[in-house]
């Protein structure tokens, strides 16, 4: 119960988890959570509801001046964890994937997300791996069904550098740059819901389409 009350508040509250974690971990350990976090998110197939572009934001506004963090190191941090938790996600399965996903064990991981993962690398090929950045659920499957295609690693790699990078500057720099306006301060909590509403919004669509093209298909 304590593990599903920490994810509830992460997730409705990441402002008050960090200057938590900054208080109690002080200012170098309180980024091993902040990287965990992220690194389990992108990495591990099995946690894709972990709050990563809100929690970028939030280090964010923490990394201005007085928030008790340093915005070079919350990037640097977010690089690390962002990049090598996709190339984490790819050798697992790229080693497992088959097994990982015959077993059913991961439920999110369904064969509507995956139909439509397999449409953006059909599209935008290892571009697919910078787009799903900005999308949640899709940025976890996408190194995982890269890691399944045998995507080559090589091209893989340079696609998830510059899509970490691309992913985590935006966010970090987002809530440095204006976490400290009023208006922000004010609404954070409302800001945070607009991230992760503005996040989820292509994923949602997508599977109204599909579902609206699965009855179309059903009624002909």
């Amino acid at each position: 119960m304590d593990i599903i009350n920490f994810f509830v508040e992460l997730l409705s509250d990441p402002r008050g988890a960090i200057a938590g974690w900054i208080i109690t971990l002080g200012p170098v350990w309180v980024y091993t959570p902040l990287w965990l976090i992220v690194f389990v998110e992108t990495g591990l197939v099995f946690f894709p509801f972990l709050p990563g572009d809100s929690l970028l934001f939030a280090a964010g506004v923490f990394s201005a001046d007085g928030g008790g963090l340093n915005v070079v190191a919350t990037l640097l941090v977010f690089y690390t964890a962002a990049i090598l938790g996709n190339t984490s996600n790819y050798w697992i399965a790229r080693l497992f994937g088959s097994r990982i996903i015959d077993s059913g064990k991961v439920k999110a991981l369904t064969p509507e997300r995956m139909a439509k993962l397999d449409h953006f690398f059909e599209k935008y090929g290892g571009l697919t791996i910078v787009i799903t950045r900005f999308m949640p659920f899709f940025r976890t499957f996408a190194p995982f069904i890269a890691g399944t295609g045998h995507m080559n690693f090589g091209k893989f790699t340079l696609f998830n550098c510059i899509g970490g990078i691309t992913w985590v500057s935006l966010f970090v720099l987002v809530g440095y740059f204006f976490g400290g306006i009023p208006f922000v301060q004010e609404h954070f909590e409302v800001i945070v819901l607009g991230i992760v509403a503005v996040s989820v919004a292509p994923a949602i669509i997508g599977a109204v389409k599909a579902a609206l093209s699965s009855r179309k298909a059903k009624q002909q």
